[in-house]
């Protein structure tokens, strides 16, 4: 995936289906009559000249042999205009070039297939800058209006003068003595003027001079850059026009595999994302999430300078190999790390952490184009340090691969296959300059052994994913069957309906605010002086934890009232069990109405009961479960007939509407007024806006009525 690679690649690799242009042959006349050259060479104009040629609708490769020399041009001080585009200058010093492939063959519909190496492999192997190329091509009288495809591939940017006229270029030129921004080669085309009124060339016209002026920069490295290593295409203007469509498609093709790849990433960014909305616990999946996005923002960023200007080839490579690279590298490291939820050592997610940013500065100032703006010997030890941080990743690799794999069994052995093409892929420049192949192109799509790497780190996760998704269904269903479960049990704590007592008319209600609530309450009659004992509470806390703990409370009334149904001892055993636990708290208020309505009430935090619609008044006390010591509050009243008692939770006066408003207490004292059930009540909070569990005890005293004599 590093830059070099793939500029050398992707511009050369271009599979397309060549029956639609073969049609388009099929129509085309190409002839080419030789003529004899003359021995000495010209006098005025000694740039390389080529065989006169004769074109129909046809395309040919210009091969040369051109005339190429480094450097940059002199500027006419007249027009301002480079000395070495003009037509008449002797270019007879210059080098000869050609640019004809080892085979000598040339298919129209891949004319970047067949390259050719750069400057650096004919005799300037440590040059880069500006260099120029020259051809002069005579052409028949009858000619028709030509056009020129730029060359293929070409390492940096170019310009192109026809007779010393600039007929365009690639890449972004500024002001004289300032490098040229470069994008990536894309197919061109440029037109050539056409011929005279009388529709053949003149003698001048018919001599064409072709120049390109080439700036390649000092990071291109690779032994074989620099220059053009594709013949341009000259030939009529249509023909031309239906090569460069072609080729288009060809790049639009070996840039499928990124763009689909990039998008299939993307989206299961957004799918590993969402789960964490389900589990904000779990750090592994927002890194997951990052990671994949990086990914999928590498291929997309590939797709992007490869198949418009919007980046420029230098910007695409310093995010590559500088921040791009080095986050995903280390982002899947610590992924890994997470996922097999490893300890120890401990230094490894700090090692994973510096070897990235190592990375990243060592790519900045030895790897990267700006490592041009640095010293030499910086640069290169900055390549140097490149290379051993990238080595040092392998070692930090196995070792959490090893701990996964001996910690989870199977699922760290689906970390292995992505494991080796994942390390051996940040070494593609290294290995291009070996001319080992990093890259493949099946079916017309590029594909590289990086991508290949993250792409199976993306499947694994995938699975593992899903195989916790699995896992987590599993448990979620076992812990429905447990709520359930409490469900049950809670129910047999809490009886929905209540045996008749003489003298009392008693009503409860219970929602709580979960499947499984916090509140309690027991009704215990006295087995021997007809007086009942009413004993209700609230554990700190809602779900399945405050129902257990409340079923721990009602185990512990029925245990005190096997002693005494006095209302302070109960709340005082309660207590000291609270206390024990040393993490619940709970409040509580116990009753105990004797058959002549005396009441004796002891409270330990609970909100206060009503009477006939009027809170009693008691004193305050703290709740179960703060200190051992603690003493509840106690006071006694008469309960006469007709009297009506409410004990009921704070669930009550903290319903909320969707307005953000409590229920609060001045409702409360409202409803009282009319409500004359515990249903009512219960209906009006939970209508209001439950926010918590809600229970409602209504005691009425009634007359006792005497037995009936036999």
């Amino acid at each position: 995936m590093l830059p070099q690679a793939r500029s050398g690649i992707v511009a050369t690799l271009h599979a397309v289906s060549v029956l639609p242009f073969a049609l388009l042959l099929a129509q085309c006349v190409l002839s080419i009559s030789a003529h004899a050259q003359s021995a000495a060479p010209p006098t005025t104009a000694s740039a390389a000249t080529a065989a006169p040629i004769t074109l129909g609708q046809s395309v040919v490769p210009l091969y040369g042999p051109w005339r190429f020399t480094t450097g940059d041009s002199p500027v006419d001080p007249k027009t301002g205009e480079p000395l070495w585009a003009e037509p008449g200058f002797n270019d007879s010093q210059w080098e000869a070039v050609d640019l004809k492939p080892a085979t000598g063959e040339f298919d129209p519909a891949e004319p970047d297939t067949l390259q050719v190496p750069g400057w650096r492999a004919k005799g300037h192997p440590d040059y880069s800058g500006w260099a120029w190329y020259r051809l002069a091509v005579p052409l028949a009288e009858n000619s028709p209006n030509l056009a020129l495809a730029g060359p293929a591939h070409v390492n940096g940017a170019y310009q192109v003068f026809l007779n010393g006229d600039l007929l365009g270029g690639m890449g972004k030129f500024g002001r004289a003595g300032e490098a040229p921004t470069i994008y990536w080669s894309h197919p061109a085309m440029f037109l050539l003027p056409q011929a005279g009124p009388s529709g053949r060339l003149t003698g001048y016209e018919r001599q064409q001079v072709l120049t390109f002026r080439i700036w390649t920069p000092q990071w291109l490295t690779f032994p074989g850059e620099g220059g053009i290593h594709a013949a341009p295409l000259l030939g009529e203007a249509g023909s031309i026009a239906a090569e460069v469509r072609l080729e288009w498609t060809a790049r639009i093709r070996s840039c499928g595999y990124s763009i689909f790849d990039g998008l299939i990433l993307f989206f299961l960014a957004i799918a590993v994302a969402s789960l964490i909305l389900f589990d904000r616990t779990d750090p592994v999946y927002p890194v997951v999430a990052i990671v994949l996005s990086l990914s999928a923002g590498l291929d997309l960023f590939f797709s992007l300078a490869n198949l418009t200007t919007v980046l420029d080839f230098t910007t695409y490579v310093l995010l590559l190999t500088s921040v791009f690279l080095p986050l995903i590298m280390g982002g899947w490291m610590l992924v890994w790390w997470l996922w097999f939820r490893l300890t120890r050592p401990a230094w490894v997610p700090w090692a994973i952490v510096l070897q990235t940013v190592a990375y990243m500065v060592s790519q900045v100032l030895g790897g990267s184009p700006l490592s041009d703006a640095v010293p030499h010997s910086l640069g290169l030890f900055s390549h140097v340090a490149s290379v051993t941080v990238r080595l040092l990743f392998l070692p930090l690799m196995v070792l959490i691969v090893g701990l996964g794999i001996r910690k989870e069994g199977r699922g760290g052995w689906l970390v292995l296959p992505a494991l080796i093409p994942m390390a051996v892929g940040q070494f593609e420049s290294e290995l291009a300059a070996l001319h080992i192949p990093t890259a493949w192109n099946p079916f017309g799509f590029v594909v590289f052994l990086g991508q290949v790497g993250f792409d199976l780190a993306a499947a694994a996760i995938s699975l593992l994913l899903l195989r916790r998704l699995v896992l987590s269904v599993r448990r979620q269903r076992q812990m429905a069957l447990d709520v359930k479960q409490a469900q049950e049990l809670q129910q047999v704590l809490i009886p929905r309906e209540q045996p008749p007592i003489p003298g009392l008319d008693i009503e409860t209600e219970y929602r709580p605010a979960r499947e499984v609530g916090g509140d309690f309450f027991q009704i215990i009659p006295h087995p021997t002086d007809g007086s009942t004992l009413i004993v209700a509470g609230d554990v700190v806390g809602k779900g399945l934890k405050a129902g257990m703990l409340a079923a721990l409370l009602v185990g512990a009334i029925r245990t005190a009232t096997d002693t005494s149904l006095d209302p302070a001892f109960v709340l005082s055993v309660l207590n000291k069990r609270l206390v024990r636990r040393g993490d619940a708290q709970a409040t509580c208020l116990a009753l105990s109405i004797a058959t002549d309505g005396e009441a004796t009430l002891a409270n330990a935090g609970h909100m206060a009961p009503y009477l006939n619609g009027e809170a009693l008044p008691m004193e305050g006390a703290l709740p179960l479960g703060l200190i051992e010591d603690a003493q509840p509050s106690v006071m006694q009243f008469q309960l006469k007939v007709g009297d009506k008692l409410l004990l009921m939770s704070d669930g009550i006066a903290e319903a909320m509407d969707t307005d953000g408003q409590l229920f609060g207490f001045d409702r409360l004292h409202q409803l009282l007024r009319t409500a004359t059930t515990a249903a009512e009540v219960a209906n009006a909070a939970q209508a209001f806006g439950q926010e918590d569990d809600i229970s409602v005890i209504s005691v009425t005293r009634t007359p006792m009525t005497e037995p009936a004599l036999a």
